[in-house]
């Protein structure tokens, strides 16, 4: 198989998804006779394909590429919950957006009905590293005298239970949300790409 990108892809008979070999762009094929020669412009690697017989040659137009649009990650769910804090908690409200801190911005700083500060780390998936993360925030943000306390909480679709049970030994709440149900929409029938 041949892609416009200059990509080739060498498959087996048997109806496997995963190329036998490959060549990625940007590419270029030299026909000779019953020779194909792939080179990698960048690298100078050569993939030499002996053609033995032709059984059907077809081309196939598929436009112009749109580009992968993913829906329901870390920035959608950060903008939903920053416009509406509520599913964190009943009575936050939002401080800011990417809170500046030395080590990178908080996704949310929020403040709960008390006036109390909550760090906010937002994953699509919640992994050891993601409440890794929230920890070192949280350990520099409770050094300013002017938020401390800080809570934290570990927000995502889906939190693996090793990681809730980090999160909540080291004192942070975790959250799951439903990307659906935060934008208003519940139909199922239109799939989420992520």
């Amino acid at each position: 198989m041949i892609k416009a990108d200059g990509s080739i892809l060498v498959h087996a008979d048997g109806g496997s998804y995963k190329p036998l070999n490959w060549m990625t762009p940007p590419c270029t094929l030299q026909e000779d006779d019953s020779v194909w020669t792939v080179t990698n412009n960048k690298s100078g690697d050569e993939l030499r394909i002996t053609i033995d017989e032709i059984l059907h040659d077809s081309t196939h137009e598929l436009g112009v590429d749109p580009g992968l649009q993913k829906d329901g990650v870390e920035a959608h769910l950060q903008q939903l919950l920053a416009a509406d804090p509520t599913p964190l908690g009943d009575g936050f409200s939002l401080v800011r957006r990417e809170f500046p801190t030395a080590i990178g911005p908080v996704d949310l700083m929020c403040r709960d009905e008390n006036g109390a500060s909550i760090a906010v780390e937002i994953k699509r998936r919640g992994e050891i590293d993601g409440v890794e993360q929230l920890t070192r925030y949280l350990e520099l943000l409770n050094r300013d005298p002017l938020l401390a306390p800080v809570a934290g909480i570990f927000c995502a679709q889906v939190i693996k239970p090793q990681a809730k049970v980090l999160a909540e030994d080291r004192g942070i709440r975790c959250v799951t949300v439903d990307y659906d149900e935060l934008r208003g929409t519940t139909d199922k029938s239109q799939p989420t790409l992520f």
